[in-house]
């Protein structure tokens, strides 16, 4: 294109721009910019119409020109001319991006006169999480600080969702303070915009607690016969178990007898029961934040007894031994 036809153009453009005339028939933006959404990374045409009367024809972005008639003056490789006849003239942005966003104005002559048409092209960018707290241990009482960064165009909403009560809570941080057990779960951290579907991420909360003794039964048995006393515990972490005898001697495996530790019971089997089965047994369940024993009985159907009660430790009988013992295990822990 020669220089002077060159400036008949930038002339025609900088007039376009200036003026504030309703734009030509037959623009496909309409009289008042239009708005055009799309979806970060696609590709997208702006189209427009014209006619055969048309002599001079560019498309701008903001103040820069992209296309002056079919010459490109654009360096960015994803922008390209798709038609340039009498009737379209039309480009497109390929893998568009947020820097695209902004106003694109199809400015041309028609009958010596500047004519323009413009379009807002708006870049939507998924609801994403890009920055959310770890999975968290904490010991019951203590407090839990959850946080779940998020970004995306339109601004996302984030959203805590605790999935055992369907609790919600807005906002991008989640405080629980004093936390107890029953609140140890996976916490969901919601984010959305509307453009896609939501992006969810999760955090699991870990509440640390001592054993407690849930389930103890005084159990009859037959001679020659097998039985089985139950203890079981829950705790956080798991607890380990040890049986006792009346005299407190620890309950070691024999050929009648055999110890099962489980992940929240301990049973102790007897495969064979005799006289010198029958008695007093007490389950001990420990962990590093501290212990709580139960006595049961293995009785002679008959004979009188009492329930087995679960204690914590320092309040049953032989307060000493179990204080002592508990010390020694978390020592150990």
């Amino acid at each position: 294109m020669s220089c002077p036809v060159l400036r008949n153009v930038f002339a025609g453009l900088l007039l376009a721009l200036l003026s504030k005339g309703p734009s030509v028939h037959g623009a496909e933006f309409g009289h008042l910019p239009d708005n055009i959404t799309v979806l970060e990374g696609e590709s997208i045409i702006l189209r427009c119409k014209i006619d055969e009367e048309v002599t001079h024809k560019a498309w701008l972005n903001r103040s820069n020109i992209l296309f002056a008639g079919t010459d490109k003056w654009s360096l960015d490789r994803r922008v390209s001319l798709v038609n340039s006849n009498t009737s379209d003239f039309s480009i497109q942005i390929e893998r568009v991006a947020v820097a695209d966003e902004g106003l694109y104005t199809c400015s041309f002559q028609a009958r010596n006169k500047p004519r323009i048409a413009h379009v807002f092209l708006i870049v939507q960018v998924p609801a994403r999480i890009v920055n959310i707290s770890q999975d968290v241990s904490v010991n019951e009482g203590g407090n839990v600080y959850l946080f779940c960064l998020a970004v995306g165009r339109p601004e996302p909403t984030v959203t805590w969702k605790e999935n055992k009560y369907g609790l919600m809570s807005e906002g991008e941080f989640l405080d629980i303070t004093e936390i107890k057990r029953h609140q140890a779960e996976e916490f969901e951290c919601i984010t959305n915009n509307g453009v896609t579907q939501p992006d969810i991420r999760k955090v699991k909360v870990t509440v640390n607690y001592p054993p407690m003794i849930t389930d103890v039964k005084n159990m009859p048995a037959q001679l020659g016969k097998t039985a089985i006393l139950r203890c079981e515990a829950m705790a956080v972490p798991t607890a380990s178990f040890e049986w006792y005898r009346d005299d407190r001697r620890p309950v070691e495996s024999d050929n009648t007898l055999r110890i099962k530790n489980e992940k929240t019971r301990s049973l102790l089997f007897f495969t064979n029961v005799t006289d010198k089965h029958f008695g007093n047994y007490t389950c001990f369940a420990s962990n590093r934040l501290g212990a709580s024993n139960a006595s049961m009985l293995l009785f002679r159907p008959g004979a009188v007894y009492g329930r087995g009660v679960a204690v914590n430790v320092g309040v049953s009988a032989g307060v000493g031994f179990w204080l002592c013992l508990s010390v020694s295990l978390l020592i150990k822990v």
